[in-house]
């Protein structure tokens, strides 16, 4: 059920901690009224709300359980779902099915109590369709911020998901293409990488000077600008021009922490992408060249993810959803591996959550919970802030008010009207 304020109805969610995404200590035995879209009250219990305006409402006993924003998940392929081979998935699935398997795992992502993707690449405009889809209420699944093409040089990573662009006015171009074609951000290729044959992680992608007018041209249209940068010179050219957030970034040393603390670059990680192949790499179906090259990067993402944190860089959520064994709905492992890499589990839930929404730039909206806020809400077991892996089972989503998975117990969730 979804509340609607025209009817007098509204969700209150009762004696339940929250952990509201800031970093600040959970805090017990609150509640929180939810009308319409958005979080109308919250406090201590009982916080003694005037519920008179409310002919109507549905109470959720949250004993136990932990209620945290939705979570964020900064970089995500929908179009593919984890296949031991993205590229030979990439060139064979037609736009029906790559459309198909889209849906599919936004059910998956959303189910596992991710609110919010950025898709960080997609063919032929789908994510982007995706996105308004969504945004209509054609398809249920999470927001999605998608970058479309991703903006690359001829032959360059990702190429089979790109605008191959070489040079400044080439790249201008192909960034306001992709800007017309409805993108909400620019991803930029700012290195090789491990899934595109013919191309190796430390390998220069754009040059500075192309990164710099896809940053410049989608900055003037107020888009912001995601870069794949695995190799250090590459991670030093995309914050030079001024990227928003560097995605991968497995190669970060002390002149590249410097710039991305200079312009408050975010890092997206994505440590369970390396995870997930060398894990998987006696499975078939995955090429050679992915499992040497992923071999050759596994130990640098988490050496540059502690030199990050250690050095106080901005850092968000973000699995690279869709990649050889890491399906959606991982986001849990992700931050599981922050923990295990050196964050305290708050740190990790602050960057699925309040990080990971300043990051996408929605932060007004979404990755905290306040009053005024959008309600997008989960309901955890336990206390994910002393055991992250608590994220791992999901009791109940809501976004945007409406209530899209409810496994909490009959006996837990009533309706009543007040008298």
């Amino acid at each position: 059920m979804s509340p609607d304020p025209a009817d007098g109805s509204a969700v209150l969610i009762r004696r339940v901690a929250v952990i509201d995404g800031t970093g600040a200590a959970p805090q017990p035995d609150q509640w929180v009224l939810i009308s319409g879209d958005r979080i109308s009250a919250l406090g201590p219990e009982p916080a003694g709300t005037n519920l008179s305006g409310h002919s109507r409402l549905h109470e959720i006993d949250g004993t136990g359980h932990s209620l945290l924003p939705g979570l964020i998940n900064c970089h995500v392929h929908l179009c593919h779902d984890g296949s031991a081979d993205l590229h030979r998935q990439a060139h064979d699935d037609t736009i029906p099915l790559a459309t198909l398997r889209a849906a599919k795992n936004l059910a998956v992502a959303l189910n596992s109590g991710v609110t919010t993707v950025r898709d960080c690449g997609a063919a032929d405009g789908i994510a982007i369709d995706l996105a308004r889809a969504v945004a209509d209420g054609s398809i249920t699944g999470p927001r999605i911020l998608a970058a479309g093409r991703v903006i690359t040089m001829t032959g360059g990573h990702g190429y089979f998901i790109g605008r191959e662009s070489d040079g400044p006015d080439a790249v201008r171009r192909a960034t306001r293409a992709e800007l017309k074609a409805g993108a909400h951000f620019i991803k930029a290729m700012a290195t090789g990488g491990v899934l595109t044959p013919g191309v190796e992680p430390n390998h220069g992608g754009l040059d500075e000077d192309e990164l710099l007018w896809v940053v410049r041209t989608a900055h003037s249209a107020g888009r912001r600008v995601a870069s794949h940068a695995i190799g250090g010179q590459g991670i030093k050219n995309a914050l030079r021009a001024g990227v928003d957030s560097i995605e991968h970034g497995f190669h970060l040393d002390d002149e590249a922490l410097e710039l991305a603390l200079g312009n408050g670059a975010f890092l997206v990680p994505t440590l369970v992408a390396i995870e997930s192949i060398t894990a998987n790499a006696g499975q078939p179906g995955m090429p050679d060249w992915v499992i040497r090259k992923a071999r050759t990067e596994s130990g640098a993402h988490r050496a540059a993810f502690g030199a990050a944190l250690a050095a106080g860089v901005n850092i968000a959520a973000g699995t690279d959803a869709g990649t050889p064994f890491n399906p959606h709905g991982d986001l849990a492992r992700e931050m599981g591996l922050m923990v295990d890499y050196g964050m305290t589990p708050m740190q990790a839930i602050v960057a699925a959550t309040a990080s990971a929404a300043r990051n996408l730039d929605i932060h007004d909206d979404v990755g905290t919970i306040g009053v005024g806020k959008q309600a997008d809400v989960i309901l955890v077991a336990g206390d994910p802030a002393a055991d992250i892996t608590r994220l791992r089972e999901i009791a109940l989503v809501m976004k945007g008010g409406d209530v899209l998975k409810d496994a909490m117990t009959p006996a837990v969730a009533t309706e009543f009207a007040p008298a």
